[in-house]
């Protein structure tokens, strides 16, 4: 079970070093800074929007100058989004669940949700990722709407061995990040630091 960032074209992009990665960015304490700047483009990139016009009051207008204009919705928006989720292989089968779009890696701790509260959580569509507790077995369907889709079952104190192993990969990316934004956003470090927090759900849960 690994945290991963969903794609985000690096072509063009010259505001700090950026490495060519696969679609899928999986996030964790051994990434090199250009793997870490990259990550760090993503999330920026997927808050890299313009508010809502009924939003607009309520913040600062766009900078001209590239970076803080870049770096903007990141430091703004009151809520911050970042594509992808956790991906999970079978290593048996090779089955490999993953988010379906519009999930959103921050979203990780939903997981939690289904181990203590049963029921079901889908974590994108297209195809429609779903996660569902039944007895003391977890199933990930990769497509829920397949009557005989592909599923991964899993022990639900596996599932929380893994949960306790993103947050740990989670945790040393984000030291890792807090050093790059030292070394290469030094006037923006502390915003971005704690930003880069928020989008990956790395507050204390509210539970």
């Amino acid at each position: 079970m690994q945290p991963v960032l969903d794609f985000w074209d690096t072509d063009g992009f010259e505001l700090w070093p950026v490495a060519e990665v696969d679609p899928y960015l999986t996030l964790h304490g051994r990434l090199t800074p250009a793997e870490v700047g990259t990550a760090v483009m993503r999330i920026v990139g997927f808050n890299d929007l313009d508010p809502e016009p009924r939003e607009r009051p309520r913040r600062p207008p766009r900078p001209r100058e590239p970076l803080d204009s870049f770096l903007h919705g990141l430091l703004t928006f009151d809520s911050l989004y970042a594509a992808g989720g956790l991906r999970v292989t079978d290593s048996a089968t090779g089955t490999t669940f993953l988010p379906g779009c519009c999930a959103g890696i921050g979203e990780w701790r939903d997981w939690f949700g289904v181990l203590d509260d049963g029921g079901a959580t889908w974590f994108g569509h297209d195809p429609v990722a779903q996660v569902e507790r039944a007895g003391d077995t977890v199933r990930l369907l990769l497509d829920a709407e397949l009557a005989d889709g592909p599923v991964i079952e899993l022990p639900a104190a596996e599932a929380r061995r893994l949960l306790a192993g993103v947050e740990r990969d989670l945790t040393a990316f984000h030291a890792l990040a807090a050093e790059w934004a030292a070394r290469h956003l030094p006037d923006h470090a502390g915003p971005v630091t704690a930003a880069l927090a928020e989008a990956l759900d790395l507050r204390p849960p509210a539970r």
